[in-house]
């Protein structure tokens, strides 16, 4: 295995990072509408990740990062095709995270409700938008002899993508109903766990459908496998979320996201972003990667920092890891 190729697994291994803690992220700030009944209970569902929230995005900071640095011909075109749903992410993501920090600022009622509206609009859209996003580069898109992107954004929404779209959001929104669970106590907790059997069952239905689809149009031996183990996992959490089993439903649910994405990695490689036009044109580990001894300083670096990383983050959610329900919350706000 050359590095190019070990980079490819280190992205794939980033993102199914970013999607595993920033999935419930989405999915807490979706059910602030689906599952709070009240102020005071939605507060209780923003304060699950209020300590975590901004340290999850780090994940998406290192992939794109790691992207740039060593596959820079892929990040270019990525990032110049799909410019505006990416923008439209950016931007949700800025006013996800003033609309945290700036909500309880103030105790007027118009005030706090302005910015819960725009809590659950952009976790909502950057749901949705990632799922389309990975679709298209799991699908294809228009890359010509240049490995420019050609194509328009109708050519995003295609019927494949926008049914990404949709298992992302639902698994996401399932990841978090699971992850409200188990950080809550009383009525707002069951509530949580018959929400996410609801849920987990329109997902399962949803991400047969994606995978299924997946693997008929790209799929080979090892992402069969993925397949399996995603379906299995997602199934196993609903059986241990309708037994009341929040954690182990949490664990079965990010295995769910890790397989459904080393999945969709097993069919692009050896290819990054396929293209529709000319097999000729794809973006491969090869033609897209930078020099090897880019390579081998990022892997050096890596190697420092990754440790480190995980130990701070594990530690942050260990120190962060009680329950809360609306009797911890004061009245002020």
């Amino acid at each position: 295995m050359e590095l190019h190729d070990v980079w490819f697994v280190l992205i794939a291994v980033l993102w199914t990072g970013y999607f595993f803690l920033e999935g419930f992220d989405f999915g807490i700030g979706v059910l602030t509408k689906l599952l709070a009944r009240d102020r005071k209970e939605r507060r209780v569902l923003i304060n699950t990740i209020g300590p975590v929230w901004d340290g999850n995005e780090v994940w998406l900071l290192s992939a794109g990062g790691a992207t740039f640095a060593a596959f820079p011909e892929w990040y270019a075109t990525l990032f110049s095709g799909f410019y505006l749903p990416l923008l439209v992410i950016l931007l949700c993501l800025i006013v996800r995270g003033v609309a945290f920090e700036y909500r309880a600022k103030r105790p007027e009622e118009r005030w706090q409700t302005n910015w819960e509206h725009a809590i659950f609009w952009t976790s909502l859209i950057p749901a949705v938008l990632w799922g389309v996003a990975f679709g298209n580069i799991v699908r294809g898109v228009k890359i010509d002899a240049d490995m420019e992107y050609v194509g328009n954004l109708w050519d995003l929404l295609n019927p494949y993508a926008v049914l990404g779209g949709l298992v992302t959001l639902f698994l996401f929104t399932f990841h978090g109903s699971v992850f409200a669970a188990l950080k809550t106590v009383g009525d707002i907790r069951k509530r949580a766990r018959g929400l996410a059997l609801k849920l987990g069952l329109a997902t399962a239905v949803l991400a047969l459908g994606f995978l299924a689809w997946t693997q008929a149009d790209n799929g080979n031996g090892w992402s069969l496998t993925a397949m399996i183990i995603a379906v299995v996992s997602l199934v196993a959490a609903i059986g241990a979320i309708a037994a009341g089993r929040e954690g182990w439903s949490f664990a079965f649910s990010g295995v769910t996201i890790a397989a459904a994405v080393a999945m969709l990695f097993l069919t692009l490689f050896p290819n990054v972003m396929p293209s529709s036009l000319d097999d000729a044109w794809n973006l491969t580990v090869s033609n897209a990667s930078s020099s090897p001894y880019t390579l081998k300083i990022m892997t050096w670096c890596a190697g420092i920092a990754t440790p480190v990383v995980l130990l701070y983050q594990g530690w942050t959610y260990w120190v962060f890891r009680k329950r809360i329900g609306t009797h911890h919350i004061a009245d002020t706000h």
